[in-house]
């Protein structure tokens, strides 16, 4: 078969498993959103509970479309740790609940505002970031994450604040460095390249494998200008590897 005939063929199959992916991923999360209404009158851990099953779900579906995903270094399981990742897409958003176990994710509290969504959210206990109150915003972070961390739950934090397509740009925020200095806990900086597969505002999911790397800790005691340079130079240095195989096929294709 020519190559001029491959290509829209193969165009037509990536459209039609998108559209198999997302009918199941938004149809399924639909049902669970309504069947677990009940939850929100029971513990936080059943919450937490049907988070992990809504990431497991997420990751079948996303078969369909040819979306795999592959953890690499040291995920420090069973350790209180603070993971710092890069966000590219709504992927880790929803699989690290499960591939992590459920830490505590610090989220902007727009998300809260969501119908249904946000009440599972706060359920869940998320911490909510008001990004527009400044420092007031910064001191409350700090006050709910030394009592996250004091239920002895590990916390998910995205440095960059938002999601920043593959080969963007984007400054690190201090909020990370804020949780570091008031718990005490470890920085694990994580490496993940979800934004190839799941793009950040794209309807379609194409098919290719997701790294997630889980980088060397950063131990307590460092100053913000020595924590937040190493923290930057250690992901940003990992996602240039990552995405340059993608982005170079872009830029031939």
């Amino acid at each position: 078969m020519r190559q001029e005939t491959k290509l829209p063929i193969l165009a037509a199959m990536v459209y039609l498993r998108s559209l198999i992916f997302n009918i199941l991923f938004y149809g399924t999360t639909v049902v669970i959103a309504i069947l677990v209404l009940p939850a929100l009158l029971l513990p936080a851990p059943v919450m937490r509970a049907v988070a992990r099953l809504w990431g497991w779900i997420t990751v079948q579906a996303l078969r369909v479309a040819g979306g795999t995903h592959r953890l690499s270094g040291d995920l420090q399981a069973g350790s209180q740790v603070i993971y710092a990742a890069k966000h590219q897409s709504a992927w880790e958003t929803v699989v690290l609940a499960l591939l992590l176990h459920t830490p505590v994710f610090v989220l902007k509290r727009e998300l809260l505002r969501l119908p249904l969504l946000g009440w599972y959210f706060s359920k869940a206990g998320c911490i909510a970031v008001d990004r527009s109150a400044g420092m007031r915003a910064l001191r409350k972070l700090r006050d709910d994450a030394v009592a996250a961390a004091s239920g002895g739950r590990s916390i998910l934090i995205f440095p960059q604040g938002t999601r920043v397509a593959p080969g963007v740009e984007h400054r690190y925020e201090i909020g990370v460095f804020a949780l570091y200095e008031e718990t005490g806990l470890p920085v694990v900086p994580v490496a993940l390249n979800s934004g190839h597969v799941w793009g950040r505002n794209s309807w379609l999911k194409r098919p290719g494998r997701i790294d997630v790397e889980f980088l060397a800790p950063i131990e307590p005691g460092l100053s913000r200008r020595d924590f937040m340079e190493r923290l930057e130079t250690a992901i940003e240095t990992r996602m240039a590897e990552l995405d340059a195989p993608y982005l170079t096929n872009t830029a031939t294709g």
